[in-house]
């Protein structure tokens, strides 16, 4: 039998060699509530639960002063433990509530064994029924006691998932690599890892899935993909905090500019009706597209401006990384095309409603005119 040492650090020799003693890996979902949350009154409706204010645990130098803003409630509730392969779910399930009406539910998996063995789990993970019934079960719940809380409370249809690997320990042989190499060593298992596929991906592939690494130190590395992240090294919650952040904002980013869509078809619509009263229908259009204009525009900001990291440059690269995998930038720009393209049919239904406003004004002077050159007549 080969000798193993017990270690945290980076230094292995081979993939097959890397045995996971502790870890855990974080499936989240992510759910839009409604239009924002009163974060004070939710913690008095959730006393029962002890929930808490989330903050960022950093672990490395940087300013204290950048955080959530304001700091989303961490809610922990008992649920139903869910079997996946030979892994289980612990039976405590967290919820982050943000005041932008969004929530995300963290189911979590203690792992060890292979390195090998993550590429079974990430697969019964991926489109995973149960936990996803689970998740919408919790949600349910927490609806029910946040309602008084919660601005314009719905649920939206869609979710959006994904899934952490944190390997804090593992065992390594004694005869030993750097960290980075074992990576390079890797590649192919990693690439299925995150992507969640069985399959032997092409190389091009396996470029893609590892393209955006990122180390503090020799003895840690973060791995994210757009499915999924792999975090080797101690004290990385706060990697993980970020990658949950990212994943949330993607989702308010796809409901808002689902959102916009509805709303650009509304508009249209609205430019093309015709009304015997032309002069007083319109303004009904222009107040609900207004309403759509300032509620996508406080979400847009919202969500953008919840997670300030300005300070901390490790993180803010992290976050770089994991919006450039999740296409977030692209969002946004799609959001704010639409933004204005909305404006625009705004000023144009205003423009023509204050044209034909002065179309019958002009016809009432006319008549005006007209009524007293009639009764002139009449009296003389």
């Amino acid at each position: 039998m080969r000798e193993l040492t017990a270690t945290a650090g980076p230094q292995v020799r081979g993939g097959e060699d890397l045995v996971i003693t502790r870890g855990t890996c974080s499936a989240l979902f992510a759910y839009d509530l409604g239009f924002g949350i009163d974060l004070n009154r939710a913690q008095q409706l959730l006393q029962g639960d002890v929930p808490q204010r989330e903050t960022l645990k950093h672990s490395r130098r940087a300013p204290k002063y950048f955080e959530y803003q304001p700091a989303p409630l961490r809610v922990s509730r008992t649920g139903t433990p869910v079997s996946v392969g030979r892994f289980t779910t612990q039976p405590v399930i967290e919820a982050l509530v943000y005041d932008f009406g969004a929530v995300s539910i963290k189911f979590t998996i203690p792992i060890d064994g292979s390195a090998a063995d993550l590429l079974t789990l990430s697969n019964a993970l991926y489109d995973n029924a149960a936990m996803l019934s689970e998740s919408k079960r919790l949600v349910a719940e927490l609806v029910a006691t946040l309602k008084p809380s919660v601005t314009k409370p719905s649920v939206a249809a869609m979710v959006e998932d994904y899934i952490v690997f944190d390997v804090n320990e593992w065992f390594l042989p004694a005869g030993q690599v750097s960290l980075q190499e074992w990576v390079q060593q890797c590649r192919g298992l990693l690439a299925r890892i995150l992507r969640s596929d069985t399959q032997l991906l092409s190389q091009q592939e396996v470029d893609d899935a590892l393209s955006c690494q990122i180390a503090y130190t020799d003895e840690d590395v973060a791995i994210i993909d757009w499915n999924g992240s792999l975090l080797l090294g101690r004290d990385m919650q706060d990697v993980a905090a970020v990658l949950e952040f990212a994943n949330v904002e993607l989702l308010e980013m796809r409901y808002l500019d689902d959102q916009l869509d509805r709303a650009l078809t509304d508009a249209y619509e609205a430019t093309q009706r015709r009304h015997a009263l032309g002069f007083l229908r319109p303004g009904a259009d222009l107040r609900r597209i207004a309403s759509l204009q300032i509620d996508s525009a406080i979400l847009f900001e919202g969500v953008n401006n919840a997670l300030k990291l300005l300070g901390d440059v490790y993180l803010s690269r992290v976050y770089r990384l994991a919006a450039g995998r999740m296409h977030l930038p692209d969002w946004d720009a799609s959001i704010i095309r639409k933004l204005g393209s909305l404006e625009s049919i705004y000023d144009k239904l205003n423009d023509r409603q204050a044209n034909r406003r002065m179309e019958v004004l002009e016809w009432i002077i006319i008549l005006l005119i007209l009524f007293e050159v009639v009764m002139s007549f009449v009296r003389h």
